[in-house]
This record gives C-alpha cells, sequence and structure tokens, in this order.
C-alpha cells in the first residue's frame, strides 16, 4: 500500500495537476457600480472535445474519516473537474499527472484550508471527494458525458501532516 501524507495545498505545488481556486490570492476589480469585487479566470475550464457542454453542480459529501484508506484513482480524459467548498470545508486532495499508466512517485497528496479550491486539468488522476470534519457542500464545473471517467485500482493511505 502507498502511504502518503497530505501536506498543505499551493498553487506552486499543485500547479502540475491544475489550478488552486482561492480569492484571498487573486487580482480582482470592481463590478456592479463598485458593489462586488471580481475574482476573474481563477481556473482554466477544458472542454476537449465539441460536443459535450460544462456543467456546474453541487456535491453533498458526507465526511471522512482518517487515515483515508483509498481503493482506486480516477481521470476524466475530456474536461476538467473544479471543485470549491460553499461553507469552508476542509478536503483531502490526491492527484497524479495525467497520461495512460500512474507513476506512484508522482502521487502528491494536499489538505486545503477550508476557502481553497481546486480545479484538476483534464486527464490528470486524483481521488474521490473526501472532505473533513462534517458533511460538506461543493461548487463543481465539469464537462458532461458518460464517457469522460477512467479508474484504475490503487491502494493508498493517506494522513495529515502536524
Amino acid at each position: 500500500m502507498l502511504e502518503l501524507t497530505a501536506r498543505p495545498l499551493t498553487r506552486e505545488a499543485f500547479a502540475p495537476f491544475g489550478d488552486v481556486i482561492d480569492a484571498r490570492t487573486s487580482a480582482s476589480f470592481p463590478i456592479n457600480n463598485g458593489r462586488t469585487q471580481r475574482h476573474h479566470d481563477l481556473a482554466a475550464v477544458e472542454i476537449v472535445d465539441a460536443p459535450s457542454s460544462p456543467l456546474i453542480s453541487i456535491f453533498v459529501s458526507q465526511p471522512i474519516t482518517l487515515p483515508l484508506e483509498l481503493e482506486l484513482l480516477e481521470r476524466h480524459p475530456l474536461g476538467s473537474q473544479a471543485f470549491m467548498p460553499l461553507h469552508e470545508e476542509r478536503f483531502i486532495v490526491v492527484v497524479a499527472p495525467p497520461g495512460d499508466e500512474i507513476d506512484t512517485q508522482k502521487i502528491c497528496a494536499f489538505v486545503t484550508d477550508g476557502r481553497q479550491g481546486v480545479n484538476y486539468r483534464a486527464g490528470t488522476w486524483h481521488a474521490i471527494h473526501s472532505v473533513l470534519g462534517q458533511e460538506g457542500e461543493f461548487l463543481v464545473v465539469d464537462r458532461g458525458g458518460a464517457d469522460n471517467l477512467d479508474e484504475r485500482p490503487m491502494a493508498i493511505r493517506i494522513t495529515l501532516a502536524n
């Protein structure tokens, strides 16, 4: 079994896998007569093939227990997938670079601070959604269609860094 320790999520460490969505560290500008601050273009939405359209969904996830034991990684080869917590929920992010095979030496684990979201690039291997502490609601933006999911069995145990 592969054992990983989830470290704090940063833009730099997550860059090979996608985007960290965090309004606290982004550029912004006023709109709506100055009443709204727009944090613009925080993540690249990827749709690899034209016939499918992007979806906006809300996921309600039950909390996991630690250590987190995973049985598989999945990827969405035809589009990106973004998760943004709606109520400052912390969650674990496990990722590996795109490719037909998963290089176990390149699997990384992160833990968000509750105000960060992630956007997995098309083809990035990742774990199932794993919220910490309490039930969580997440805004999800991804590509529609049943042909956009690959899964690979993989035994991984995740703990949190102190």
